[in-house]
């Protein structure tokens, strides 16, 4: 099973391509709906912890934890520190899954792929782009976003002409919906050709 690394700084347009990776009968993680989910519940109180006040009615509060990330930017390790176990648990337990029934691609959609490392443990990376006047078009017209929490963002993230550089794969959104799944599907008809490694190396259970 191949696997593949689907990325793209805030605003690229990763749900497009996902969408279309879906739509082609290909299954995706999505790494942001499953954060969703742990602040919904499963983490509050690891959370609570570290960040007092940003939980409420039994949930994280992600404006409340926004503004304090915004506010001492050092904290966010910690954040990741209780985030990211859980998520690499979750996406290995996707892959397994799509082994089980012998799928031939499985997808990881997941912002900080090249930021988090987890680019050396697939097989192919997918870096969706846009000029960067569509991107913070894009993202300001998001509820609670402000230019100065965007620079924060786009400040943790690798520059997307790196991103670029260093992709298999890039799917520029600058265009049309329509012009997306077309890069996207040509894509997917190129991937029978790339050797499936990751999965057997990084992500199989071993039997102790």
């Amino acid at each position: 099973m191949l696997v593949i690394g689907l990325t793209g700084s805030i605003g690229m347009g990763k749900s497009t391509a996902a969408a279309r990776f879906r739509r082609q009968g290909i299954a995706v993680f999505d790494a942001d709906a499953e954060v969703h989910r742990l602040y919904a519940g499963p983490l509050v109180s690891e959370i609570e912890a570290v960040f007092p006040g940003t939980c409420v009615d039994g949930r994280v509060d992600r404006a409340k934890l926004s503004s304090m990330l915004l506010a001492e930017p050092q904290l966010f390790k910690r954040l990741e520190q209780i985030v990211h176990p859980r998520i690499r648990t979750q996406q290995q337990a996707f892959l397994q899954t799509q082994a089980d029934v012998d799928a031939p691609f499985a997808v990881l959609e997941i912002p900080l792929l090249f930021e988090a490392g987890t680019d050396r443990i697939v097989d192919v990376t997918v870096v969706v782009s846009a000029d960067s006047a569509s991107q913070r078009q894009r993202v300001l017209a998001r509820d609670g976003m402000t230019p100065a929490k965007l620079d924060a963002i786009l400040g943790r993230q690798i520059p997307d002409s790196e991103k670029r550089a260093r992709a298999t794969f890039v799917v520029d959104t600058s265009g049309s919906v329509d012009a997306c799944h077309a890069q996207v599907d040509a894509i997917i008809g190129k991937l029978a050709d790339i050797p499936a490694r990751a999965y057997v190396q990084h992500w199989a259970q071993r039997d102790p």
